[in-house]
C-alpha cells in the first residue's frame, strides 16, 4: 500500500508543479495584456481569468491537496519516517511551497479584479522561487541529507542566482526585440 501512496504522491506533485508553473506564466501574460488597447485588454482579461480559474481549480489546487493526502497516507503507513531528519527539512520546504501556492491564488484573485500590482518582471522572478523550492525538495528527498547544510545552502543560492540572471538576460533580449 505504501508504494501506491508514494506513486500517487509523485504523480500529484508533478501535476501540482505543472499547474503552479503554468499559472504564473498565465499571470505574466495577463499582466502584459494591460499594455494592449483597452478593447483588446478587456477580451484578454476575460480569457485569462477563465484560463487561470480552470487551471487553478481543476488541476493545481486539487493536485496540491491530493499530494498532501498521499503524503499523510505514507506517513500513516510508515510512521518511522517522522524520525528521519531529512523529512523535517523537506516539510519546511513543502510548507514554503504551500505558502507559495496560496500567494499565487491571491495574485490570481487580484488579477481577476484588475488590482494586481505585480509587474511581469516580478512575476518572472516569483516563478523562479517555485523552481528553487522544487529543487530543494527533490534534492533533500533523493539525498536524504539534512546534515551538510553548507553545501546545500551554497548550491541553492548559486542556483537561485543563476535563475535570476537568466530572467534578467531574457528581459534584456526581449526589450531589444521589442525595439526592432
Amino acid at each position: 500500500m505504501y508504494l501506491y501512496a508514494k506513486a500517487l504522491h509523485i504523480i500529484f506533485v508533478i501535476c501540482w508543479m505543472a499547474g503552479l508553473f503554468y499559472s504564473v506564466r498565465l499571470f505574466i501574460y495577463h499582466t502584459e495584456a494591460k499594455a494592449r488597447p483597452e478593447s483588446e485588454y478587456k477580451l484578454l482579461h476575460e480569457q485569462f481569468k477563465m484560463m487561470e480559474g480552470k487551471l487553478w481549480w481543476i488541476i493545481t489546487t486539487p493536485s496540491m491537496y491530493l499530494t498532501v493526502l498521499a503524503a499523510i497516507v505514507m506517513l500513516h503507513i510508515n510512521p518511522a519516517l517522522w524520525q528521519a531528519p531529512w523529512l523535517h527539512v523537506k516539510l519546511v520546504f513543502v510548507l514554503g511551497m504551500i505558502i507559495y501556492h496560496f500567494t499565487c491564488q491571491r495574485i490570481m484573485f487580484r488579477l481577476g479584479k484588475g488590482q494586481s500590482k505585480w509587474t511581469s518582471m516580478q512575476l518572472r522572478m516569483w516563478n523562479e522561487l517555485a523552481t528553487v523550492l522544487l529543487f530543494a525538495i527533490v534534492f533533500v528527498v533523493v539525498l536524504k541529507s539534512a546534515v551538510n547544510w553548507i553545501y546545500g545552502v551554497i548550491g541553492l543560492l548559486l542556483f537561485a542566482a543563476i535563475l535570476m540572471m537568466a530572467v534578467k538576460i531574457y528581459k534584456k533580449i526581449r526589450e531589444k526585440d521589442l525595439m526592432k
